[in-house]
């Protein structure tokens, strides 16, 4: 028995990788994440199509399991990559010890559509050579770093906070003229980037309507300026 998890992509269905587009083709059964995953990516399918939002980890894999062990072919079709953000662990490990063999296919993250809507770079030289990727504290989380982190100065790519973003901005500890972006919905048809500093980027979110779906990201890479040409296009003359 063998279930491929998929990566989706961050939105459109066209950024999905050719294998797990070929994997979601050849299935029988296809459980995907509710709306984070694209229709589209649905359409036309042979596979019978569950939406896994409204059931619980034992019953999605119970349904999973019974199609493996009935011969057909099982995707899990997972919004943007699954190692970010995906609880992927806590599904493969109950089918793992019923014998399945698992494959993951990555996906393009929400992360890296952000970085292309706003058409810079996450890491620049000069500017910022990591990248941080964070949350904040939730219903699933009791305690974030953020504050902490941000003392390091570079680009932070925060997940699943737009709703408490004055509470974010508050506690980074970086220069309020800091730019800031919320991109909401990265690569989908209603795609929307506000942009901003740490000092006002919240008033802005909040008069925008954005209060789901965004990424944060915090960085002077945001400005696509000040960096160093690289070492690989430097002059040869």
């Amino acid at each position: 028995m063998k279930l491929a998890i998929v990566g989706a992509g961050p939105g459109d269905p066209e950024l999905i990788t050719m294998k797990g587009a070929k994997l979601l083709a050849s299935a029988d059964l296809v459980v995907y994440a509710g709306s984070l995953v694209n229709p589209e990516l649905l359409r036309g399918l042979k596979a019978e199509v569950v939406d896994s939002s409204s059931l619980s980890l034992e019953e999605t894999t119970e349904m999973m399991l019974d199609a493996l062990k009935a011969g057909k072919e099982v995707v899990r079709l997972h919004s943007g990559d699954p190692s970010l953000y995906g609880a992927v662990l806590e599904q493969m490990a109950p089918l793992e010890e019923a014998g399945v063999e698992i494959e993951v296919v990555p996906g393009v993250s929400s992360l890296f559509a952000t970085a292309a809507a706003l058409k810079t770079q996450l890491t620049l030289k000069g500017v910022s050579e990591s990248l941080i990727i964070t949350r904040p504290a939730g219903r699933t989380l009791d305690e974030d770093e953020i504050a902490a982190l941000s003392r390091h100065g570079s680009t932070m790519a925060i997940f699943l906070g737009v709703d408490r973003i004055g509470e974010i901005v508050s506690s980074l500890d970086m220069p309020p003229s800091t730019p800031t972006a919320v991109v909401y919905r990265a690569s989908w048809p209603d795609q929307r980037i506000i942009l901003g500093t740490i000092g006002d980027i919240a008033e802005k979110v909040k008069e925008a309507g954005i209060d789901r779906s965004a990424m944060i990201l915090v960085g002077d890479v945001i400005t696509r300026s000040g960096f160093r040409r690289s070492h690989l296009y430097r002059s040869r003359k």
